[in-house]
Formats: C-alpha cells, sequence, structure tokens
C-alpha cells in the first residue's frame, strides 16, 4: 500500500508561551537572527504535541521549566515566502515573579536579550502580525476565551 502522505507537505505549526508579570506586561525575547521579537515558543517538531513544543521551548530558551496553561490563540497564516500555509499557537505562561525571572538563562546562540513590554512597547518590537497575536493573547487572558485568529486578524 502506497503512503500518500509522504509526499505531501509538511504544514508549518509553531507554538509559544505569553508570559506576563504583575503589572501586566508581556515577555518578549530578542532573536540574533532577526530584527523583530518574539514570543518564547518556536516550531512544533514531528510527532510532538503543541503544549508539549512550548515547554521543550521555554526551557530552551528561558531555562524556564514550565508547564503551559490554556490555549488562548490560534492564528491560521496563509502561505508565503516559500514556506506552507500553518498554524501558530498561543498558551498561557502565567505570571512570572521576580525570583523566575532572575533564573532567566538565554542560549547566546539564539537569543540578544528579553524585556517585559507594555503593548505599545510590544507593537514597536514585533511584527504587525505577531503584535496583533500577542494583543488577542492578553485579550484572551482576561476573558477566559481562545481567540481564533487567520494571520493575526479576527
Amino acid at each position: 500500500m502506497t503512503d500518500y502522505t509522504a509526499t505531501l507537505p509538511r504544514k508549518r505549526m509553531g507554538a509559544g508561551a505569553l508570559f506576563t508579570d504583575q503589572a501586566g506586561q508581556s515577555l518578549l525575547v530578542e532573536p540574533i537572527y532577526k530584527r523583530e521579537w518574539e514570543v518564547p515558543g518556536g516550531a512544533v517538531e514531528a510527532d510532538e504535541s503543541p503544549r508539549a513544543a512550548t515547554a521543550r521551548e521555554i526551557e530552551e530558551e528561558l531555562g524556564l521549566v514550565v508547564t503551559p496553561g490554556r490555549l488562548l490563540v490560534v492564528d491560521w497564516v496563509p502561505a508565503r515566502d516559500g514556506r506552507t500555509e500553518g498554524l501558530m499557537l498561543v498558551f498561557d505562561g502565567g505570571v512570572l515573579t521576580p525570583a523566575q525571572t532572575s533564573t532567566i538563562r538565554l542560549p547566546a546562540d539564539e537569543l540578544r536579550s528579553w524585556a517585559w513590554c507594555d503593548q505599545q512597547q510590544a507593537q514597536q518590537r514585533l511584527s504587525g502580525l505577531l503584535a496583533r497575536r500577542v494583543a488577542a493573547a492578553l485579550e484572551a487572558g482576561d476573558d477566559g476565551a481562545t481567540a481564533y485568529l487567520e494571520d493575526g486578524h479576527r
């Protein structure tokens, strides 16, 4: 029997966590390989769940061992720039305490820095798409819902 799924392009799937501080600011990371900042997270590997990918990426990127909370955002992103369409998911990372943030360790070969950002700072540092996704995640965290987006739009 022929496995036709082997010839299909693998869809992109990414997952990350939205961490906040007591003031409601978002934790963003600055990659060394591009201008825009990001939410901690990354690609979901083959046979890996999005929640497991988020936990793995957070440990790799921040040195924090966390269990991601509820799903805040599902964002369908159309194909572009030689990439297939994909799903991007954002989980609730919770409120980090100063003691937790003091243990953050960044991989020097991947991330330059991290910062707490209010919505205005986030809009300046993130791509338009990711800024919309973070705003929707903050709103979903406040109202207890899960936001569904298409290319960052409701």
